[in-house]
């Protein structure tokens, strides 16, 4: 097993799904979490099953074992009346700030929807599944000049039907 190859093929899914599961932009340090455990357990691998979700499971595991820790973390502070404040406004969003939430995701799952076929399809490959493009081009069976164009097109499609959401 090529392990920079590993990497280079999975490294916007793992992202896409630490950023998913934990709410944060940026992780490197999850990221490399994930890999050092592909690694270590590369022999514990049975071709039961794609390598790439393989790696999708141990990338969720690491990502709620985050999760837990850091939960576990905010409950052994100190509960000092600066800390209680802390502690109860990170733990729950608000019923507002959550209904905001719900309606933005509808209103940008119904964008996708109403995108042309090509650039959904290039849009929930890419950005949901977190595909390369030359996976993509491979899974639809076109050039990945063609890929690009269409995510171009797509986003920009999104940019403007989302514009009030921005």
């Amino acid at each position: 097993m090529d392990f920079k190859e590993i990497i280079k093929n999975n490294k916007q899914h793992v992202k896409n799904i630490i950023r998913l599961i934990t709410k944060e932009e940026e992780n490197e340090d999850l990221e490399q979490e994930v890999y050092v455990k592909v690694w270590k357990n590369a022999d514990k691998y049975k071709e039961q099953g794609s390598f790439s979700s393989w790696v999708t499971t141990i990338a969720k595991n690491v990502s709620k074992d985050y999760l837990k820790s850091a939960y576990r973390k905010r409950q052994d502070l100190t509960t000092s009346d600066e800390n209680v404040l802390v502690l109860v406004r990170d733990k729950k969003s608000t019923p507002e700030k959550r209904l905001i939430q719900t309606e933005r995701q509808k209103q940008i799952i119904k964008a996708i929807h109403e995108l042309k076929p090509k650039f959904k399809e290039v849009i929930l490959l890419i950005e949901i599944e977190g595909l390369s493009y030359e996976e993509c081009s491979k899974k639809i069976k076109c050039p990945i000049g063609t890929i690009k164009s269409r995510l171009y097109n797509a986003k920009k499609e999104l940019a403007e039907k989302l514009e009030d959401l921005m």
